[in-house]
């Protein structure tokens, strides 16, 4: 109850909180930008190859026009060729990815029996720009046999996430959160901006994959300092509505693909809407529990006296009051100094650390393993449920709002039954839905749409939980780097989850199958996690290990020890 005790004495979420917490989530919308941006930067439209000659005739089965860009919106691969006949007499077949020239023909028909000689399109397209008017695929002919250069571009982005998550949580555990705020808030303007004039397929994915790394480091040392700047009573909230930043972020996307169909230009809007930020990102101060676990005492004073004037308070809450008995000597002499104490935190931590005993190994397992099941599900829900059709932007704007529903459930559910309690019957009824999806019967498909998405529902409320639930069972030391080890986890399920949805084509609902049992086994091992709920984020590795038998300590411990956890009880935060 040592640092925890300033959001008691300087409030829990007053204005210096809200306004530090409101800044950091607006930049968080630009991680989902930046995450679902490739949606319409490599949209693919309806194309045929191209002819060296002008054409004045153009045949599609029964219909007849004067030029390729009236047919290619009503034209459909797989259904025959488009026939076409130049200025010069030439008729050819022209489909996506070769083009056929007609021998000798008498008639200008859509049918033909003689001969043809096929050749490749040589790089030469016509692609309709009636939705899409310039995405990289129409700008370097991504298509056919260079198709697979643009299926690249979001691999190669995850996998660039993957790595940011864990560099930048190990980073900012070593060198400050707020550091890191800062690099990787400027990097995503900057990378962002160069991305639209990148000139070149190559040198485009080298963006994007810097891009990712720094948007996914963004995103996981946020989740960490607004955890460790809100009281424990508004620290459920604080710390799942960034998810709901990161959703406007996915509207925010739908919306300007639907007003700017130029990919260049609308890669520009996209990383210039949160650029506000950067004016202001650098006055962002270090987290208390960061400062106190590298003995920054006299900067942690200067917060403190900073907090309580900003609050308009007048007590003045003394650093030495946090400190634990045998630390407030050395404490009192690091106040008159500038130098940091000595202490754990100053040892050269790594990911060895979230496994440094049989106790810690178990709960670090789980913890990657809801991770990982949170980010399958979510895409094989997404991708392997029934087709929405309609209007694409609509359909992506809806898949960002139907997410804030489910963070509302959540954080409802947190603050009142507790966090096991509520990710575990999350991950159980996810995976009975799946289960019950196998045996609707084809014909129902209301139903089977309704499954899934209570499946995607009740995913999304445990992929949500997860990132407090991670802070909270984690000390300051390496809190950073078991949040960023868990979202790299993520993303592996996000890599994953594709080739998941492939398994489709041995078996329509193995993939549902494969979601189900990992999401039902997952659920009942969340069971054996700590309840975290009503409890001060810690500060050591030997207090995070402690957390699942402290109520077995004080049952057992003696006469001086029942004192010290009379005092406990007495602080506000355990009566929360």
């Amino acid at each position: 109850m040592t640092v925890e005790r300033i959001f008691d004495e300087l409030g829990h979420f007053k204005r210096f909180q809200a306004c530090l917490y409101f800044a950091a989530v607006f930049q968080a919308v630009a991680c989902g930008i930046h995450y679902l941006a490739s949606v319409f930067l490599v949209e693919t439209p309806n194309f045929v190859c191209s002819v060296p000659s002008n054409i004045t005739d153009v045949l599609y089965g029964n219909l007849t026009v004067s030029s390729l860009e009236e047919i290619l919106p009503v034209f459909k691969s797989g259904t025959g060729p488009l026939v076409v006949r130049t200025a010069e007499g030439q008729q050819w077949e022209l489909s996506r990815c070769r083009c056929a020239l007609r021998v000798d023909p008498k008639d200008f028909t859509y049918d033909f029996d003689g001969n043809k000689t096929v050749r490749a399109c040589n790089g030469t397209f016509v692609f309709d720009h009636t939705e899409v008017h310039q995405s990289i695929v129409t700008d370097w002919d991504l298509v056919c046999e260079r198709e697979w250069l643009a299926k690249l571009c979001q691999p190669t982005f995850m996998l660039g996430v993957l790595i940011g998550a864990l560099l930048f949580g190990d980073i900012a555990d070593r060198v400050g959160r707020v550091k890191i705020l800062m690099f990787t808030s400027l990097c995503q303007f900057v990378l962002g901006v160069s991305v639209a004039f990148s000139g070149n397929y190559y040198f485009f994915v080298v963006l994007r994959f810097l891009l990712a790394m720094v948007s996914s480091g963004y995103l996981v040392v946020v989740f960490v300092y607004v955890t460790e700047f809100t009281g424990i009573k508004v620290r459920t909230w604080t710390s799942m509505h960034v998810h709901a930043a990161f959703a406007v972020g996915i509207m925010v996307v739908a919306l300007t693909g639907y007003l700017v169909r130029v990919w260049w230009i609308y890669q520009i809007i996209l990383s210039t809407c949160t650029s506000p930020f950067l004016f202001f990102c650098w006055k962002f101060p270090e987290t208390p529990f960061y400062l106190m676990a590298k003995g920054r005492y006299k900067d942690a004073q200067t917060l403190l006296d900073a907090i309580a004037r900003f609050n308009g308070l007048d007590y003045r809450l003394k650093v030495e009051e946090l400190l634990e008995p045998e630390e407030r000597e050395n404490g009192r002499a690091l106040l008159e100094e500038s130098e940091e104490r000595p202490s754990q935190s100053e040892k050269k931590l790594s990911i060895l650390d979230l496994f440094g005993s049989w106790r810690m190994a178990g709960r670090t397992c789980t913890v990657w393993a809801i991770w990982f099941i949170g980010s399958l599900g979510y895409y094989v829900f997404s991708l392997g449920s029934v087709n929405l059709g309609g209007n694409q932007y609509i359909n992506l704007f809806l898949a960002g709002a139907v997410e804030l529903p489910s963070y509302l459930v959540g954080c409802f559910a947190m603050d009142r039954i507790g966090r096991k309690k509520t990710c575990a019957p999350a991950l159980l009824l996810a995976g009975i839905a799946c289960m019950l999806i196998i045996v609707v019967p084809a014909d129902i498909q209301v139903l089977a749409i309704a499954l899934s998405m209570t499946g995607k529902f009740a995913i999304a409320i445990a992929f949500g939980l997860i990132y407090l639930y991670t802070c909270e069972l984690y000390p300051t030391i390496i809190r950073s780097l078991a949040v960023g080890s868990g979202s790299m986890m993520c993303r592996v399920g996000s890599v994953v989850a594709p080739f998941c949805v492939y398994l489709s084509e041995v078996w329509v609902y193995l993939p549902q199958l494969i979601v189900g049992i990992l999401a039902f086994i997952i659920g009942v091992l969340t069971l054996l996690l700590p309840e975290t709920l009503g409890r001060p984020l810690t500060t050591t590795l030997e207090e995070a290990e402690a957390l699942g038998r402290e109520p077995s300590k004080k049952n057992s411990a003696l006469g001086n020890k029942d004192a010290e956890d009379g005092l406990e009880l007495n602080q506000p935060d355990a009566k929360a």
